[in-house]
């Protein structure tokens, strides 16, 4: 079933993301906005400030995702920006210093920062980004940059090592289903940077990207050895049973402490393992994504698994 639905159900459903009529439907109607709640907790700073506490409250840590992509003004841009600084400020004021593992973190979209604009996009994306660490330092929050495509994948780690030199605890996010990704793991691992490894979740070509699951499994499992092997701070982004159980022996073999790793998986998503892991002493860092531009993200993780697309239908019969 997995790889019938990779290579047929999963593109058709990657091409709905990209039809604007779709989409404008589904954010109209009631029952579609009440099943998309399971993955996207509510709308305003206020709504995941307040699962911000209840996750933590669970002892897991989390990661907050100001929804929106591909800006094309820099008014737009700017809005980002202001949306992002006014949640580190709350996320300061609930208490985010801890130790070495910071509990509370953003995760940035370059292309919401003004990245795809066609004049100086990586200039004002870089300046946008670097706003929003400056401010994240000062409340003791971590910021990672996410991944996005793989056509914006070069300018999004220029972006990023720029940014270390002045942030040096900055995450990156590296997809292991692009064929370069073991490099890119690599490459920062051997500088020290937090990396989130994730499988990737847009439709790529077979040119850049492995497109079975099983190569993509394969190359996952390299990149994280590659991670855990050198001196950064490997973030374990999988609901893969084979990924997780694998995790616990290669920390081992890389003489790693708990303290030295982490979980992350999304909201919504095996919430019992989440909870188990958290409860046996690991980090675990939920993905809690929030705002009014949901349907890009609901459609990416309906495209991931099989089991996400029949809750979606299940919920919509019912």
């Amino acid at each position: 079933m997995a790889g019938v639905f990779a290579h047929t159900v999963r593109p058709a459903i990657m091409a709905a993301s990209r039809w604007e009529a779709l989409r404008r439907t589904a954010e109209r109607m009631p029952a579609t906005r009440k099943v998309v709640g399971r993955f996207v907790p509510g709308e305003t700073i206020d709504s995941a400030l307040a699962s911000v506490g209840a996750l933590r409250d669970s002892g897991r840590l989390v990661s907050v995702d100001y929804l929106g992509e591909d800006v094309t003004d820099a008014d737009g841009a700017d809005a980002s920006v202001r949306v992002y600084l006014d949640l580190i400020d709350g996320l300061g004021r609930s208490g985010a210093k801890g130790g070495g593992v910071r509990p509370l973190e953003v995760s940035l979209k370059l292309s919401a920062l003004g990245q795809a604009l066609d004049r100086d996009g990586e200039k004002i994306a870089r300046e946008n980004a670097w706003s929003i660490c400056h401010a994240a330092q000062r409340a003791g929050v971590w910021v990672t940059v996410d991944a996005e495509d793989h056509t914006t994948t070069d300018s999004t780690l220029s972006i990023v090592r720029d940014l270390r030199a002045d942030f040096p605890w900055l995450g990156a996010v590296v997809q292991a289903y692009l064929r370069r990704a073991r490099g890119d793991c690599e490459e920062f691992a051997a500088s020290g940077a937090r990396i989130r490894l994730c499988k990737g979740a847009y439709d790529e070509p077979a040119s850049v990207a492995y497109r079975s699951g099983a190569d993509v499994a394969d190359s996952y499992l390299a990149c994280l050895r590659v991670l855990m092997a050198g001196p950064g701070y490997p973030m374990v982004a999988s609901h893969d049973p084979a990924v997780i159980e694998a995790v616990p022996a290669m920390a081992r073999a890389a003489g790693r402490t708990v303290d030295d790793f982490e979980y992350q998986m999304l909201y919504g998503i095996r919430d019992d393992e989440q909870r188990r892991l958290a409860d046996s002493g690991n980090h675990v860092r939920v993905y809690l994504p929030f705002g009014t531009q949901w349907y890009g993200y609901f459609v990416r993780r309906l495209a991931e698994r099989p089991a996400n697309l029949k809750f979606f239908l299940r919920a919509l019969a019912h």
